[in-house]
């Protein structure tokens, strides 16, 4: 299936594309993962949303976060794809597409992710490197992982 992807600051959100980000965050954090958290943690107002439509369906999606927020470096969170558009390589679109964001709204430096540690495999893959033993966060093993600064910045039509 085809995705349209868009890139909007907290501001420039709809009510409803905020809805479909809380909804598919929720299906999969929460419900899916029998995780009981806190998902609205008052850390979206100051990120980017990179959303992936198939049709009027949120399938993928991605919070940018600038450097200084929540890490001292450039970070990717919120990492989730609709359980629909799993396995179709949609994961490796969305962070490529989110590394490419960063650094063009960002600019250079390292991006830091608190990776859960069964998808180390998928984010090496990226380029990421593991720099901190398995801790548990809402009961889930994650590890912190780091891309260096080895991608220029460019554009990236969304």
């Amino acid at each position: 299936m085809n995705i349209t992807w868009y890139c909007k600051a907290f501001n420039e959100l709809s009510p409803l594309e905020m809805y479909k980000i809380l909804q598919l965050r929720s299906e999969v954090f929460v419900v899916e993962q029998n995780c009981v958290f806190l998902d609205m943690d008052n850390k979206d107002e100051g990120c980017l949303h990179l959303m992936g439509f198939a049709g009027d369906e949120l399938a993928a999606y991605t919070r940018l976060v600038p450097p200084g927020y929540i890490y001292e470096e450039i970070s990717i969170g919120r990492v989730v794809i609709s359980h629909k558009h799993r396995s179709k390589g949609q994961g490796k679109e969305l962070m490529q597409r989110s590394i490419a964001l960063c650094r063009q709204h960002f600019g250079s430096g390292s991006i830091k992710i608190g990776a859960q540690y069964y998808l180390l495999k998928f984010y090496s893959s990226l380029g990421f490197k593991v720099i901190s033993d398995i801790y548990l966060e809402d009961g889930i093993e994650h590890v912190y992982m780091i891309l260096k600064d080895t991608f220029p910045a460019g554009e990236v039509n969304y």
